[in-house]
C-alpha cells in the first residue's frame, strides 16, 4: 500500500487493513456550489456571516440539525425535501411532533419538492428552482442531501474491492470484513447508521476480529442522537415497526412540560415515549424529543438491552425534580392503559416474590 503526503511517499505493508476514511458531502452537478453562498454541509462550518434567509435542501439528519440551529438564531429558514416528510426512520409521532415544533418556530417546510437548480447571482442573492416551477430566494443555500464515501485515490479496484454509487463498501455486519477477508471497513463508509458512537464500536470489533481477540456481537439496538433544536434521540422499535411485526403493545407518554423540572426550566415542548409488549411487559422502544434527549436515552438503553420490563420504571425511584422522572411518568401512563386483570396479576405475583425473599424463603 502506497501512502502519499505532501512532498513524500511511503510504501506500507500489513497483514490486516481497516478502512475508516469517512465520507464527504454529496455534490451533484445541478447545484452551483461556490463556497460562499451555495454551500455543502462541510463548507457551512466556515461561514463568516449569519444569513438573514437560508434555504436548506434536504431534510436529512444534517439538514434538520442546521435548519433548527439557524432558526434558533432567528434566521428565516426554508427546508426543502422531495419526500412527504422528514426523518422517515423515526417513530411517526416523534417525527410529527418535531415537524410541528419547526413550523411553530417559523421554519417553512416544502415537502414533495424536488430541486432542479441552486445558484448564486452575487453576494446574498441565491435562487433555488423547484420542479413544480416555484422559485425560492435567499441569502444563502445549504445543500445537505446525503454524503458519499471518501474513496477518491484509494484505488479500491487494485485491492479487489468495489463501492456502490455513493462510495460505500459492503461488510459482514458481525465482523466488518469486506469481500476481501484481510480488509475491514468501519464507520460512515459502510453506510447506516453513520454515527460517531457506532463507528468507534465497529472499529473496535473489527480490530478484535482481525487479531483473533474475543469481541461481543454488535448489540441489536443502539441509541440514535440527532443534535437539532430541540434534540431527538431514539432506540429500539418504533410504533410502526411493532405493528408490522404483529406484537401486541401499549405506549406510555410523558410531556416534559408536565414534570416539575420542566416547570422549573420553563420547557413548553418535548416528550418521552416508551413502548411495551403487552404479554411480557418488556420494553421495546424509547423515543425522546426535547431538552437533553441524547443524554436521557441511555437510561432506557440499559433497560432495553438488558431485556427489562415496565416494572423497573414503575417500582424504582427517580431523582426529583429531574427530566429523567419522565421515565416513571411514561411507564405509569402505559400501565394505566394495560388490561387491569393482567397488570394486577403480575403486580401481585411480583409483590409475593419480594415478600418471600424478604423472609428468606
Amino acid at each position: 500500500m502506497s501512502v502519499e503526503t505532501e512532498g513524500s511517499s511511503r510504501i506500507i505493508a500489513a497483514e490486516k487493513i481497516l478502512l475508516a476514511v469517512g465520507t464527504t458531502p454529496y455534490r451533484p452537478a445541478h447545484i452551483g456550489f461556490d463556497g460562499t453562498n451555495v454551500l455543502d454541509s462541510d463548507e457551512i462550518l466556515d461561514i463568516t456571516r449569519i444569513p438573514r434567509q437560508l434555504v436548506v435542501v434536504g431534510a436529512s439528519v444534517i439538514g434538520v440539525e442546521y435548519a433548527s440551529i439557524f432558526s434558533a438564531l432567528d434566521v428565516k429558514v426554508t427546508l426543502v425535501e422531495p419526500n412527504s416528510g422528514l426523518l422517515p426512520f423515526l417513530d411517526r409521532e416523534l417525527s410529527e411532533e418535531f415537524t410541528h415544533d419547526l413550523r411553530d418556530r417559523g421554519v417553512a417546510l416544502r415537502f414533495g419538492a424536488k430541486v432542479l437548480s441552486a445558484d448564486s447571482f452575487g453576494p446574498q442573492d441565491c435562487r433555488v428552482v423547484l420542479a413544480d416551477g416555484r422559485e425560492l430566494r435567499a441569502d444563502m443555500v445549504l445543500f445537505s442531501a446525503g454524503r458519499e464515501g471518501a474513496i477518491k485515490g484509494l484505488g479500491l479496484e487494485a485491492a479487489g474491492l468495489s463501492a456502490d454509487d455513493r462510495g460505500r463498501l459492503t461488510v459482514d455486519k458481525q465482523t466488518f470484513q469486506t469481500e476481501v477477508p484481510h480488509i475491514y471497513a468501519a464507520g460512515d463508509i459502510i453506510g447506516f447508521p453513520s454515527l460517531a458512537s457506532t463507528s468507534m464500536e465497529q472499529g473496535r470489533i473489527a480490530a478484535c476480529h482481525a487479531f483473533n481477540e474475543p469481541a461481543h456481537a454488535p448489540p441489536e439496538f443502539f441509541p440514535y442522537g440527532i443534535y437539532s433544536v430541540p434534540e431527538i434521540s431514539t432506540i429500539g422499535m418504533s410504533e410502526e415497526q411493532i405493528r408490522e411485526r404483529g406484537i401486541p403493545y401499549e405506549a406510555g407518554v410523558a410531556r416534559f412540560r408536565e414534570t416539575s423540572r420542566g416547570h422549573i426550566m420553563g420547557i413548553e415542548s418535548g416528550f418521552l415515549k416508551m413502548l411495551f409488549a403487552l404479554e411480557t411487559r418488556r420494553l421495546l422502544g424509547i423515543h425522546i424529543m426535547g431538552e437533553g434527549a441524547t443524554e436521557l436515552i441511555h437510561i432506557g438503553q440499559a433497560v432495553l438491552n438488558l431485556e427489562g420490563t415496565l416494572d423497573y420504571f414503575v417500582e424504582n425511584t427517580f431523582n426529583y425534580p429531574t427530566l429523567a422522572e419522565a421515565y416513571k411518568v411514561a411507564a405509569l401512563d402505559a400501565w394505566n392503559r394495560m388490561p387491569k386483570a393482567q397488570s394486577s396479576l403480575r403486580t401481585t405475583t411480583a409483590a409475593l416474590e419480594r415478600a418471600v425473599k424478604a423472609v428468606g424463603g
